[in-house]
């Protein structure tokens, strides 16, 4: 005999129409096959069977991660955006209200002695030494208040001979033209207008990066000696620039009761739909560190930028790409990182840096750190 190859439909087929199929056996023709008769059973089975099955359904996939890719804005973080490359820029105002004392005098507030740094001074140096590392310009507004010029307190003046100070040691030397400018030290303790006037810079800021597809954030310094006059008025004034692109930060130095200055910290996270933009710290519950300080100041600025972004669903940008040519390595000098570090919460965690409080001249012509060496030929003045 032979053999054939079909289906159940073909066999149906030929049993109805009578017809034969051919049969074969090694490509030669045996003989045919007639379908007298074909039958399908157990289809309602099957079909019944068919609907009980429990087919699970396809695992959904998360997109495969793109190297270099900006991360969502929901889940962006402070790293994301500073390796996005958004600015950190730095506004500084200072209190000069007549509570601090005479500057004349050692041991008030405001003293200056060219061995050691007072407590502004230490104050500012530990926090913005920190922060103008992400700020490229190096460009810092140096505000004051509480003074008197021409007869009339004010509570926003510029410091220094320029609109901006350049660099740490710029905002340092902004600080004491202060005394050489004749003002005469008043009262009341008013943050507003410097706190509005950062808001303005800010918001022109971002708004300058924005146009260029960037990012700017602004950190507001506010170094005092005692608790603002009109509390009520300052939260009202800091709910008016939640909105910017900003934080506060506010250090109280020397022994002034600064309570309502912690109510000013607390005001905005209790407020609903506010963000918390304001930390305070005293400074003398870190005069024996200045990296507790700093670590105490800037705590709080990861979660304050990454809300205000977020909040208005901007992305951090792709990270920042550095070309080869741009960069030089000098053979057998080891880089000292004085940047802050982050943990698993994206919390700042200060290991080295902030310029140190105390300050002194020394001479030295070498110094070796971890088997490199670092050759100076001056002299100069160097934290210790």
């Amino acid at each position: 005999m032979g053999k054939l190859e079909t289906t159940v439909n073909a066999l149906g087929t030929a049993a109805q129409s009578n017809s034969s199929m051919s049969l074969a056996r090694k490509g030669n023709f045996t003989g045919s096959l007639v379908i007298q008769k074909a039958e399908i059973g157990g289809l309602a089975q099957v079909t019944q069977a068919i609907q009980n099955m429990s087919v699970a359904p396809t695992p959904s996939s998360s997109p495969a991660y793109v190297p270099g890719a900006a991360p969502s804005t929901s889940r962006a973080s402070f790293v994301d955006y500073v390796s996005g490359g958004c600015e950190l820029n730095v506004v500084v105002a200072i209190d000069f209200t007549g509570s601090n004392g005479d500057p004349r005098k050692p041991g008030t507030l405001h003293h200056i002695d060219p061995n050691s740094r007072n407590q502004y001074e230490q104050a500012m140096a530990a926090i913005v030494s920190i922060l103008l590392k992400y700020d490229s310009d190096q460009k810092i507004p140096v505000l004051g208040f509480g003074a008197k010029y021409g007869g009339v307190v004010r509570h926003c003046f510029q410091c220094g001979v320029t609109a901006e100070a350049h660099g740490l040691q710029g905002v340092l030397d902004a600080y004491n033209a202060v005394f050489k400018s004749g003002l005469i030290m008043s009262k009341p303790t008013v943050f507003n207008e410097v706190m509005e006037t950062a808001a303005g810079h800010a918001n022109t800021a971002q708004q300058a990066a924005a146009a260029k597809g960037q990012q700017a954030y602004t950190v507001l310094l506010i170094v005092t000696d005692g608790a603002v006059s009109d509390v009520n008025a300052t939260a009202a004034s800091l709910s008016k620039i939640n909105d910017s692109p900003m934080s506060v930060v506010i250090v109280g130095v020397g022994n002034a009761d600064f309570g309502a200055m912690q109510f000013l910290d607390d005001v905005n996270a209790a407020a609903n739909g506010k963000r918390d933009i304001a930390q305070f710290v005293a400074f003398n519950q870190h005069a024996h560190d200045s990296q507790s300080l700093t670590r105490a100041t800037l705590e709080e600025i990861p979660h304050q930028l990454e809300t205000y972004f977020q909040s208005k669903g901007i992305a951090a940008r792709p990270a920042v790409k550095r070309n080869d040519s741009d960069m030089f390595v000098e053979e057998e000098v080891e880089e000292i990182d004085l940047s802050l570090n982050f943990d698993n919460e994206n919390e700042i965690v200060v290991k080295s840096g902030g310029d140190a409080f105390r300050r002194r001249t020394v001479d030295f012509e070498r110094m070796t750190v971890g088997g490199g060496r670092v050759t100076r030929r001056s002299r100069a003045a160097v934290p210790v």
